[in-house]
């Protein structure tokens, strides 16, 4: 061979490795890269081009579902009572994505999951249009709707969170005010565009999902966790507390009182169970002060509180106590102030943990996985995370409970039903003393046998401003949730 000629058959190898190269480096190292790219049409037709599976609850009430259009994206998502279950499945856009469940369990719905490898084997074979699978939820329609409509009917923002104590099944998630997803889902970006202003605009903030993505100071709903430490530190229901209407912190000037400023009973101290159905704020720090930060911290992480990547299957944003200082700090967050965050589902755990004999359960908000034709895939198993209390001490939490519930006000009480609970009115803000307090109900029912636990949040006072209280405000919510639970409290 002359030179010219090898020299000609070397620049082809060579081209042809790098076109090789090339064709690697598209199709392998930037392939997820590209095909997740949203200027990628090629994936949004082919995403649109087959139907997406629904997602359903309570035994077949459809939530999401995908309809046949005319247009080339050939189904669009549609959501019946989309207000009512925003909080749980999100929604689906061309524009903006998705989140909640839509986003949580897209691999599912779209059909690329592998559970779901044998129907798209068969879809090929066969011809067939491929769909996605079906995501079945464990949320309860009529104890959503309970909890949405207590919300709404009062103009509260906030969030509702109920659960099963014994399977960490979530009965109903609502985060108010809500939003309809269905104008997302069109498949009109104006109209995709005109939405999203409207609700990302709105002084609520609807698309933000209170029940997993906000903290809040729980306020004296914490005096549970408090209490939980104490009774295996060494203190008992009849352990004297102070009773004083107020105290100086430790180590400053700073006073911190009662509700009302009123003393904890009629004598200079008062037992651990007069404090915690009274909710004394002078109590619990004093109490919290002499358990110390270490025990305080260890029996919060026991119910879950500090966790990080947690996903029912959505992602939760971490609680948390925060940075406890000095004893004065550890006094402020024994009664849910200062730097203690919790989202209302974390204090959902707290009371479904109490109610489970002190069993802390793993939440979720899938049921099971279906095929197409409805056969089940995979269902979600009961797991449990560990014991965050004695079965002693949790009957002893469920006691102290009920006899706060039997002093706390408020409507909504249920005939024949004993519930066992916590009320808090929870400072924040630059202002504190001036700022409409947060409002929470913590609870499980009946008492003895509990069949759902509920954790309740209304902002900023609900309709009472600063004259909130928990009692008054979000007592008569929780107290309607678990009334739908227990279907209608009979």
């Amino acid at each position: 061979m002359n030179t010219p000629v090898r020299r000609i058959a070397m620049a082809v190898m060579v081209m042809v490795m790098l076109l090789l190269a090339n064709l690697t480096y598209v199709q392998v190292i930037k392939g997820s890269d590209y095909r997740d790219d949203s200027r990628n049409q090629r994936v949004l037709l082919a995403e649109y081009g087959r139907k997406r599976g629904q997602i359903s609850a309570g035994g077949g009430q459809v939530l999401a579902s995908s309809v046949r259009t005319n247009d080339r994206l050939r189904y669009q998502r549609q959501y019946a009572n989309g207000p009512l279950y925003a909080a749980v499945t999100g929604f689906y856009s061309v524009v903006y994505a998705s989140n909640g469940i839509e986003h949580a369990q897209d691999g599912v719905l779209n059909g690329s999951d592998d559970r779901l490898f044998v129907r798209r084997l068969s879809d090929l074979i066969t011809g067939r249009d491929p769909s996605g699978g079906n995501v079945v939820l464990t949320i309860d329609p009529q104890v959503q709707r309970a909890a949405y409509d207590a919300m709404t009917n009062k103009g509260y923002r906030g969030a509702v969170v109920a659960m099963r104590p014994d399977t960490g099944e979530i009965l109903a998630m609502a985060s108010t005010p809500s939003y309809d997803p269905n104008p997302l889902a069109d498949h009109s970006a104006s109209v995709q565009k005109q939405a999203w202003t409207q609700f990302a605009s709105a002084a609520g903030k609807p698309l933000l999902n209170r029940a997993v993505s906000e903290t809040y100071p729980p306020g004296s709903t914490f005096k549970l966790v408090d209490t939980a430490a104490a009774l295996q530190n060494g203190f008992t229901v009849d352990s004297p507390l102070t009773a004083a209407s107020r105290i100086t912190l430790s180590g400053t000037q700073t006073t911190l009182e009662n509700f009302a400023g009123t003393p904890c009973g009629a004598g200079p101290t008062a037992t651990l169970r007069d404090a915690l159905a009274r909710s004394c704020n002078t109590a619990f720090a004093e109490l919290t002060g002499q358990l110390g930060a270490q025990k305080l911290r260890a029996q919060a992480e026991a119910f879950g509180i500090g966790e990080v990547d947690n996903a029912i299957p959505m992602p939760v944003v971490p609680s948390s106590l925060g940075d406890i200082k000095d004893i004065a700090a550890l006094q402020q967050s024994g009664i849910g102030q200062r730097d203690v965050r919790l989202t209302p589902l974390q204090n959902a755990v707290i009371a479904s943990t109490i109610a489970n004999g002190g069993v802390r359960m793993s939440p979720h908000l899938v049921k099971e996985i279906q095929a197409p034709d409805l056969t089940t895939l995979d269902t979600t198993d009961q797991k449990r995370v560990t014991r965050a209390v004695p079965p002693e001490v949790a009957r002893t939490l469920t006691d102290l409970m009920v006899g706060a519930e039997n002093r706390t006000q408020g409507g909504g009480k249920i005939t024949g039903v004993q519930i066992a609970s916590k009320t808090g009115t929870a400072e924040h803000g630059n202002d504190p003393k001036n700022t409409p307090p947060h409002a929470w109900y913590v609870a499980f029912a009946p008492a003895q046998n509990p069949r759902v636990a509920v954790a309740v949040v209304v902002e900023d006072g609900g309709d009472r401003s600063l004259e909130a209280t928990g009692g008054s405000v979000a007592a008569p919510v929780g107290r309607a949730v678990i009334a739908a639970a227990l279907g209608g409290g009979h």
